[in-house]
């Protein structure tokens, strides 16, 4: 290894190759589209990988306007603020998107680096620890360029880059393969989530005197035949959010008093390093409170949740699997309330309508119980 070598960032990128996005009066909310060029924002930064879900889309016109924030395939795409190690490498499907003013884009010198090898680089344990070091601000931790184009890089030869790259793309590409299985899996169950507990479809089958479809004589037994005169299934009443859950405040957790450990920080981004103490004992739901409002996540091991998200308590008689996709069926992302910083406000979260029945439900689904 003595030919490899260690540089700054700046010193493998192209010109001004470390770019911020847009700035707000750039881009506003009212300038997203429902078909269009996508935009990449904070939360769509996966583990090297841009997720697809909810993309926000801007117009021919302003895509062009924006060109100058124009990505390309191999370009590396890193969260400005919030959780900074995120980072996710842009793909051919990718090539020609937008990237938002809360990212940050590196593009290198091909001849200097293989940026797939520095994108894995990036994801390395010791490389996020270090850039959360370096971020400033202690509630909300946010990269700038200046931090980013000096970060060391350790540089091999070619040839091992490549090596390297390629047992990466390997081994991400199984990851991904698994995150899709996993995917599919929590699609069927927000789909039987809502046939039953939206739709009611069991209780509507056996109104009609039918099998509910897909559904075993047990599990089918557990919901009412009728529905009353306002259209909610027999035994269920409509009720509010704070009925059913607490949204209780994490804790503001410093970077100085923060240690390493084995439970993970959560913001409203997602996990944002470790600790070794935690908060809340596992599994736990998490909902983003400031920053990428109403974000939901499912941790199954204890965790420690800082002053940016919520953390369910559930009330009596709910479980949090049923509150995990109820959740999700809220919209809490279109919640926010404040102008600067995005915020959920929890007693307008509290006043959303739901209706209320007491379910102890798995994760699978399989094993669902009613009183």
């Amino acid at each position: 290894m003595s030919n490899w070598q260690e540089v700054k960032l700046a010193d493998l990128c192209v010109e001004k190759g470390v770019q911020t996005g847009p700035f707000g009066s750039q881009l506003h909310q009212k300038d997203y589209v429902a078909v269009g060029t996508p935009i990449i924002t904070v939360e769509h930064l996966g583990d090297n990988r841009i997720t697809k879900q909810n993309l926000p889309c801007v117009s021919d016109e302003d895509k062009e306007r924006l060109s100058k924030y124009t990505l390309q395939e191999g370009d590396i795409v890193f969260s400005r603020v919030g959780s900074v190690d995120r980072r996710a490498y842009v793909h051919k499907e990718e090539d020609g998107w937008l990237f938002s003013g809360r990212c940050l884009r590196v593009r290198v010198d091909r001849s200097k680096i293989d940026p797939y090898y520095l994108s894995a680089y990036f994801g390395l344990p010791s490389f996020k620890e270090y850039i959360r070091s370096i971020a400033v601000g202690a509630t909300m931790p946010s990269l700038n360029t200046s931090l980013l184009e000096g970060v060391p890089i350790i540089l091999p030869p070619e040839p091992q880059q490549k090596f390297i790259s390629e047992i990466a793309y390997a081994i991400e590409a199984k990851i991904e393969l698994n995150q899709r299985m996993n995917e599919t899996l929590e699609g069927m169950a927000r789909a039987i989530f809502k046939s039953w507990f939206v739709d009611f479809d069991p209780v509507h089958a056996k109104a009609n005197g039918e099998q509910p479809a897909g559904m075993d004589a047990e599990t089918a037994a557990l919901f009412p035949f009728t529905f009353t005169d306002d259209g909610m299934p027999e035994g269920w009443t409509e009720g509010r959010l704070e009925d059913v859950l607490e949204l209780a405040y994490g804790k503001a957790l410093k970077k100085t008093d923060r240690i390493d450990g084995d439970y993970p920080v959560y913001g409203s981004g997602g996990v944002n390093g470790t600790h070794n103490q935690f908060l809340v004992e596992g599994p736990g739901i998490i909902v983003g409170r400031k920053g990428t409002v109403g974000s939901i996540y499912w941790e199954n091991q204890n965790f420690f949740p800082i002053d940016t998200v919520f953390y369910v308590v559930p009330k009596d008689g709910f479980s949090l699997d049923y509150i995990y996709y109820l959740l999700e069926t809220l919209g809490l992302e279109t919640m926010n309330t404040d102008a600067a910083v995005p915020g959920l406000n929890r007693n307008n979260a509290y006043r959303l309508k739901v209706y209320v029945v007491r379910v102890f439900w798995t994760r699978s689904i399989k094993k669902l119980r009613c009183v």
